[in-house]
């Protein structure tokens, strides 16, 4: 039986692609097992246990011919990807997992294989928790921008423009009073839109434990911006737990202390760009048809705007 034969595409996955029943991403899935074979033979790769994955990808164990530990990461092209390969090779490695090889037709990558069971999650001291997290975020910071990314002040622009219709669908009057403040916010900032390489999306589950260093990042989504920008994730995660404590502002703002005395930002820049996330969050939501902002968004904004 050929690997192909053997690999079960996770039902997750195959509905995260396929939920608007778009041709391209039904045929893509299909094509997804032969798709491993092919990139087992041309990297002489094998394979090495269960496979996993996200709403975006296809995540194979392997060994390579020298029996280095890896995996195989597949996912549709697009222009994520793309971003996210420009991201991999720049920081190669630094505070971020490793790169090994990529195709750039397919957008199949080959990674440096890290703990996936044992995520920053795990640490049950939360401010050790974020400061691993605010230290893997300063460096990625600190790398030299590359060519290629998206800017913030483009995403803050359009973001505006959206605004004016999106809070017509909101049926709370409340709630479209917290979506023109934060539209202000971002309208303040938007003309200094920052100039760093950004991870996007680093909270606890894109951490995970690894041989080289105690810990790196994972699953970037790169643009160039403002360092405030990228603190949302990080507050926000864990959300159920923090909620479930019943003083969730408490940890938004202890957390946000400890990000921005780490990464020595700007308190009010970097409360002003994590109330612009909060936008891009809601905007993201209103067109996926919700009519409310989330209760997570209106605390995250509570905690860092009634101190």
């Amino acid at each position: 039986m050929s690997p192909s034969e053997r690999i079960d595409v996770p039902e997750a996955l195959a509905r995260s692609y396929t939920r608007n029943g778009g041709e391209e991403e039904q045929a893509w899935i299909a094509g997804l097992p032969a798709l491993v074979t092919e990139f087992l033979d041309r990297w002489e790769l094998t394979w090495d246990g269960g496979i996993s994955s996200g709403e975006a990808s296809l995540v194979v164990p392997v060994l390579r011919v020298d029996g280095t530990r890896a995996v195989l990461k597949l996912q549709r092209p697009r222009e994520e990807t793309t971003a996210a390969l420009i991201g991999l090779r720049t920081w190669n490695g630094n505070g971020m997992v490793r790169l090994l090889d990529h195709d750039p037709v397919s957008s199949t990558m080959l990674l440096e294989r890290l703990d996936g069971a044992r995520t920053l999650a795990s640490v049950e001291d939360d401010d050790v928790a974020m400061r691993i997290l605010a230290e893997l975020l300063a460096r990625l910071h600190s790398v030299p921008v590359p060519g290629g990314l998206r800017g913030l002040g483009d995403i803050a622009g359009d973001m505006l423009k959206e605004v004016p219709q999106a809070v017509t669908s909101l049926t709370a009057p409340t709630d479209r009073q917290r979506l023109h403040r934060w539209a202000s916010a971002v309208d303040e900032l938007a003309g200094e839109p920052g100039d760093r390489m950004l991870h996007w999306d680093l909270h606890y589950d894109n951490v995970l434990a690894a041989e080289r260093e105690p810990w790196l990042a994972i699953d970037p989504e790169p643009l160039v911006g403002d360092p405030g920008f990228d603190l949302w994730p990080a507050l926000d995660t864990g959300w159920e737990q923090i909620a479930a404590t019943g003083d969730a502002l408490r940890v938004v703002r202890r957390r946000f202390d400890l990000l921005t005395e780490a990464l020595e930002l700007d308190r009010g820049r970097a409360t002003g760009w994590t109330l612009g996330r909060l936008l891009q969050n809601t905007l993201w939501d209103i067109e996926d048809g919700r009519t409310t902002i989330g209760p997570s968004q209106i605390a995250v904004a509570d905690a860092l705007l009634e101190r």
